[in-house]
């Protein structure tokens, strides 16, 4: 049986810090107004299933077509049980990726617990090499971290490693419309510090988001994101980036907001999405889920990933396109790559 599915599984925990345009929203804007649309995300616990009936449905990847597990949060190492449950699904066979601010990463033993588990990758978002500029744009919410200590994290992190190849270290930055030079700049910064891959990302935000026309790109930046991608590409600095056929997608990608089609997509096939209440997506595109009719509707939640990911049609030609669409692709088309100690040689 192919391995070939990629489960992105968000856990909530609040995260240190309180990016304005953080895809599970604003904790103080959700207190006045929790969502309840299908597929947004939030800080605050509702319905979220226990750590139990997560282990359990964990224990059932074993001899699944899930191959990859992307463990989001929040901030997924501050999880409670974060790490017995990284271990339940280590020992069922599947490749293990976290998803991190990177601040959890400086706690006494965290790292070196992760080497033990053979965590495969480990993705810190950083978006920006400039101290002050990224703390203003991910702001801690106690005042007390930022930068300096995701830096900490990375370095704390590769110095337990040491000459292990496992796990692999990478960046990934949301890349804003003020700031194409982050895409190179950023680049340079992980070289310096030792990581192995980078990935940028476009940022996204829905139109009616209130940093929306002073954050998201439009058509009249393709030019300058192009350039920085093309230097990217050819100068990867010795890490291991997205081939150039994700880079030229993340072009296109901000050319357009709300319109457009997905070709060759493999959401439903080979990447799905796990919400903390359990509900489980063919895609994890917002738009993508808000469209999925009730008897599509599924949980994790007393489930067996050997049947729940035996039915997998693909969405080969969605008309539901987002910026997240361009933002998942890595997930499943890089991400092999990117945890190969060769992939920068």
């Amino acid at each position: 049986m192919r391995r070939d599915v990629t489960l992105l599984w968000a856990l909530r925990s609040r995260c240190a810090l309180a990016c304005t345009y953080c895809y599970f929203g604003t904790v103080e804007e959700h207190k006045v107004s929790p969502p309840n649309e299908l597929g947004v995300l939030s800080h605050i616990a509702r319905n979220d299933l226990s750590a139990s009936a997560l282990m359990d449905f964990a224990r059932t990847l074993d001899g699944s077509p899930v191959g990859r597990v992307v463990i989001a949060g929040g901030e997924p190492l501050d999880w409670p049980g974060a790490l017995d449950l990284i271990q339940v699904i280590k020992e069922a066979g599947c490749e293990v990726v976290i998803a991190t601010n990177g601040i959890p990463l400086t706690r006494p033993g965290v790292a070196e617990r992760l080497l033990e588990l053979k965590v495969d990758g480990v993705s810190v978002s950083l978006d920006s090499a400039d101290p002050d500029t990224n703390d203003l744009r991910r702001p801690s919410r106690s005042g007390k971290t930022g930068h300096r200590d995701v830096v900490a994290g990375i370095r704390a992190l590769l110095q337990a490693r040491d000459a292990e190849p496992a796990p692999r270290v990478g960046l990934y930055t949301v890349v804003m419309r003020p700031a194409p030079h982050e895409i190179t700049d950023v680049a340079r910064f992980g070289a310096e510090l030792g990581v192995d891959y980078y990935v940028p990302q476009p940022i996204s935000l829905a139109p009616d988001h209130k940093l929306f026309d002073e954050l998201a790109h439009t058509s009249d930046d393709v030019p300058a994101v192009a350039r920085e991608l093309a230097q990217l590409h050819a100068e990867p600095q010795g890490l291991a980036v997205p081939d150039a056929s994700s880079l030229l997608r993340f072009a296109a990608a901000i050319s357009t907001q709300g319109s457009g089609r997905v070709r060759d997509c493999f959401g439903g096939a080979r990447l799905f999405f796990a919400q903390p209440d359990g509900s489980l997506w063919d895609c994890p595109s917002d738009r993508r889920i808000a469209a999925t009719p009730p008897e599509r509707h599924r949980t994790i939640s007393g489930g067996d990933a050997r049947v729940l990911f035996a039915d997998r049609p693909a969405c080969t030609d969605c008309s539901l396109f987002s910026r997240d669409c361009v933002n998942m692709w890595p997930l499943v088309l890089d991400m092999p790559r990117l945890l190969t100690s060769e992939a920068a040689s």
